[in-house]
């Protein structure tokens, strides 16, 4: 069978596991095409989340982690593929290509790193009180790093303690501003829809009236606040630009970051409110020395097992011309 063929009758099977991405209030911003020897990536823009994320930038990061995915599961079905980030300028939905490379031999550590897709949550609850070893956080700086960007653990007490305090600041600006809290009223919907984040259906209107009509900004804030306090590790990941081109770095970054976390037992969620709230990034820049923070993320060791997120049917990310 030759490669193109293998490549094409694997297609499927690559943007299912691909979908598995984490996503900004679980939106799942991607499309698909696939064709004989490429996978096309394109942002779906119609999920974008405009108050949130102005500048599609957490949108970009997203579908970054989905095309990390794709190529991870690639190499688990013997395949190798070369990517090409932002093929045509004119077309900026088109995020990359990733083609057949029939010259390179696929990888076996992405090959195992692949078990770990379905594995990955986003664990929101408090983290077991284990450390982090130094051995392990050296592998996340390492994986960082493999992809172009940096990852940064916050480790002093006082720079922990300002970058708590940045998190409940961004959480007061944000509930404070009625249309924000709309969005996310917006985003909050029953599993069955396959997306959003998930409430039961029975409390589902309520719980999004209260969202849209209460600046619970200081409750949240102080919550966040002390779940940055208590996690084991938290971290900054980051790029050289702030542009389209390194807001997919910074996600096929994170996505390897994620699943070599989960490799070693750990989980994450994010705190990302002072990257969201532009007024705050230059304080954040502040802490991390240089660059640019993309993701402000906490990593610890999950006390319970969590149900995996929602997902769209697979048809419903899929280009007609598949």
């Amino acid at each position: 069978m030759t490669g193109s063929h293998s490549f094409r009758n694997n297609a499927i099977t690559l943007v299912g596991r691909a979908v598995f991405a984490p996503s900004s209030h679980n939106t799942q911003p991607w499309r698909f095409r696939i064709s004989d020897e490429a996978i096309d990536l394109f942002a779906d823009r119609t999920r974008a989340l405009p108050v949130n994320d102005p500048d599609d930038r957490e949108l970009t990061i997203s579908c970054g982690c989905a095309l990390l995915n794709l190529r991870l599961a690639a190499a688990s079905c013997g395949l190798s593929v070369a990517v090409t980030l932002l093929p045509d300028p004119t077309k900026p939905d088109w995020l990359a290509r990733a083609s057949v490379d029939s010259q390179a031999s696929p990888s076996f550590t992405e090959a195992g790193l692949s078990e770990h897709i379905e594995r990955r949550r986003t664990y929101r609850k408090r983290f077991a009180p284990t450390q982090v070893s130094n051995a392990t956080i050296e592998q996340l700086v390492l994986a960082a790093g493999s992809e172009g960007t940096w990852f940064r653990p916050i480790l002093k007490k006082g720079d922990r303690q300002a970058l708590c305090g940045l998190i409940a600041e961004g959480d007061a600006v944000q509930w404070a501003n009625p249309s924000w809290r709309r969005e996310l009223a917006a985003w909050m919907h029953p599993r069955w829809r396959g997306d959003g984040l998930t409430v039961p259906g029975l409390i589902g209107p309520l719980a999004q009236f209260v969202v849209r009509t209460f600046d619970m900004g200081g409750g949240v804030g102080a919550k966040d606040r002390d779940l940055a306090d208590a996690s084991p590790l938290l971290a900054v990941l980051g790029t050289g630009r702030d542009d389209p081109h390194d807001w997919l770095l910074a996600g096929q970054a994170l996505q390897r970051i994620l699943l070599t976390a989960c490799k070693h037992g750990l989980q994450a969620s994010y705190l990302n409110q002072p990257v969201q709230v532009a007024s705050l990034r230059p304080k954040l820049q502040n802490l991390t020395g240089s660059g640019f923070p993309q993701i402000v993320l906490r990593l610890g060791y999950p006390s319970s097992e969590l149900t995996a997120a929602p997902r769209r049917p697979l048809e419903d990310v899929l280009d007609s011309a598949a």
